[in-house]
Order: structure tokens, then C-alpha cells, then sequence
């Protein structure tokens, strides 16, 4: 008879926890979230990527989703005028490290402490910003139809040997700030001295500069320019079209954090912990890491070959002095 109560105890348990949602998300919290209506985002992540995560959390809990998508910069730029004219009408930033960081100093957000984030790896949650949900991490792609794999190179120092000369596309160090970043970061992989030479020398080899990541890796999947500098996950995502890209294995890779933070003056508070819970959850993360992202909750990695063997290094922040001083730097460097 004990046997028979105490089954009957854990299948009711069961039961009962199976209704929780796996995202770790009180019911009471969504309930406050559906009268609040709907939670605003201000980001840059991509709006496919976005729409995906938001469409889902929608349909699972009721609460809307009004997204507006930007460059880093200018979500930046107008979440700080609203904040500074008393007005916000964001709920949550999501963009990169940098800008976040520019804005936490602003006061601009409340510290909320997810219960999603604990499946997160330590080195990758902020005190203050939370978790970083995802990783950008920047490397070489090249396109298998023009170069083959034992002709690719190896390592960011065979980019400037002779047989590649010309034959390397990138984004514009003196006008784009995620690459200028990225060529101010080589010394954390090189050394300094060995980081400001090679500089020299990747501007020797007259690299194709285009505007940003995207267009380089257009190009590369293309094959009119046959190796690239741009985001990894370009491998996959154009792979998935038909172009015959590969990543160069290099080991370490450099990049960007991006996290999903919540306003300190956030007008639908509750609709916005509640969605920054399901984003950082196991099915939301899973979505976006089938998309080709780099994510950072535990286990989950996107279905790119040695996702896994990637050791992702952190790019150093920059405030807007150092960025021009970089800019004008490298504008002698490679615009000469």
C-alpha cells in the first residue's frame, strides 16, 4: 500500500513539474507580462535569428515582441537619447559588448538576475550585464572551389605570405569598428610587437576592404574574392546555399560578447524579465545555435564541423577616443 501512495506521489510530481515551463519562467511573471501587453527590443542581432526566438516566445506565453533591429551603434545611439530625455521606450538592449558597456556606465540598465543563467559557463556572465548569450567570433573563410584545402592557409600569420597576395577580402579597419577592434586585439593573440608587424604586412598583401563582414563573405562565397576575414558562422550559413566555404582551423579565434540586458527604466518590466528568461533558456539558445551561432549555454553548439575545438577570446573594448586614434592609425597603415 506505502508502495503504491509513494508511486502515486511522484507520478503526481511529475505531472506537476512537467506543466512548469522548461524555461524557468514563473507563471506568475508571464501573467504580469501579458497585462504589461508586450515587451520592446532594441538589438542587432539578426532579424531572422530574432524573429525565430520571438515568434516562439509569443506563441508559449501571449506576451508581444516589438523588435527594432540597428547596427550596434545606432541602438546605442537612440536607446542613450531616450534614456537621457527621461523617455525610454525600450524593455531590453541586445548588441554587442562594447556599446553595452558605454550604456551600463549611463545607468542606463537594472540588474536582473535570470534563473536561466546558471546554465551558462561562468567566464561568460557579466556582473552587470548578465549573461553573454552568444559569441561573434571572427576567422578566415575560404572557398573550396578556388583554393583547395591543402592549398588554404593554416594560420592567421599564412595570410601574408606571397601566394596570397590579392587574393584576401576584408572589412575596412579605418571605417569598420567591429574590424578595426578585431586588428587592435591581434596583439592578445601575437604579442604586441609581433601583432604590429604582422599588421604592416596583412596591409601589404592589398586586401579587398568592402564595408563590413557580411559583403566579405559574400564575396568569398561567390569566389571572386577566394579567402576571407569574416564571421565563422558564414561557413555554415552560406554553406547552407550551396557555397563551398570551409573555416580555417586556427585554434583561438578572436570576437565579440552579445548580451540581452533589461532597461532600469524599462516601461513593461515584467514582459521583459520574462522574455530575457525564455531567450536565455535551452530551446530558445537551441534555435538560435541551428542558425549557425556561436552560444554560450552549456552543451549547445551550432552543427558547424569542430564547433566545439573553438577557444573564443574576447576582443578588447575600445571607448570612441581610441577608436579614432585607431582609425587614423590604420589609414596609414592601409590606405596608403
Amino acid at each position: 500500500m506505502l508502495s503504491k501512495i509513494t508511486f502515486g506521489f511522484v507520478f503526481l510530481a511529475t505531472v506537476l513539474l512537467s506543466t512548469v515551463p522548461v524555461y524557468s519562467q514563473s507563471a506568475n511573471l508571464i501573467e504580469a507580462g501579458k497585462k504589461e501587453g508586450k515587451a520592446v527590443v532594441y538589438g542587432s542581432l539578426e532579424s531572422d535569428s530574432a524573429e525565430t526566438v520571438f515568434n516562439v516566445f509569443k506563441k508559449k506565453t501571449g506576451i508581444e515582441v516589438d523588435y527594432w533591429r540597428a547596427s550596434a551603434t545606432k541602438v546605442m545611439d537612440r536607446a542613450l537619447s531616450e534614456y537621457r530625455a527621461g523617455k525610454p521606450l525600450f524593455d531590453i538592449i541586445l548588441t554587442n559588448d562594447n556599446p553595452m558597456q558605454i550604456m551600463f556606465k549611463e545607468g542606463i540598465f537594472a540588474k536582473y538576475d535570470s534563473p536561466s543563467a546558471k546554465d551558462f559557463t561562468k567566464e561568460s556572465i557579466d556582473p552587470n550585464l548578465g549573461p553573454r548569450y552568444r559569441n561573434v567570433v571572427i576567422g578566415v573563410l575560404y572557398n573550396k572551389s578556388v583554393v583547395s584545402p591543402t592549398e588554404a592557409p593554416k594560420s592567421l600569420e599564412d595570410l601574408v605570405k606571397p601566394q596570397y597576395r590579392g587574393k584576401l577580402v576584408m572589412p575596412d579597419p579605418t571605417q569598420h569598428t567591429t574590424t578595426t577592434q578585431w586588428v587592435a586585439s591581434l596583439e592578445k593573440l601575437m604579442g604586441k610587437e609581433k601583432a604590429e608587424k604582422y599588421i604592416r604586412d596583412l596591409a601589404a598583401q592589398k586586401p579587398v576592404l568592402v564595408e563590413s563582414l557580411l559583403p566579405a563573405a559574400e564575396r568569398v562565397a561567390t569566389g571572386e574574392t577566394p579567402i576571407a576575414i569574416t564571421y565563422v558562422k558564414y561557413a555554415y550559413i552560406y554553406g547552407q546555399r550551396g557555397a563551398p566555404l570551409d573555416y580555417v582551423r586556427l585554434g583561438k579565434m578572436m570576437g565579440d560578447g552579445h548580451y540581452l540586458t533589461l532597461g532600469s527604466k524599462a516601461p513593461h518590466p515584467n514582459a521583459g524579465k520574462a522574455l530575457i528568461d525564455f531567450f536565455l533558456g535551452q530551446e530558445s539558445m537551441s534555435l538560435i545555435a541551428k542558425l549557425g551561432e556561436f552560444v554560450n549555454r552549456k552543451g549547445v553548439y551550432p552543427p558547424l564541423p569542430d564547433a566545439d575545438k573553438i577557444q573564443f577570446v574576447e576582443m578588447y573594448d575600445l571607448d570612441s577616443k581610441q577608436f579614432a586614434e585607431k582609425k587614423k592609425e590604420y589609414q596609414q597603415i592601409f590606405l596608403r
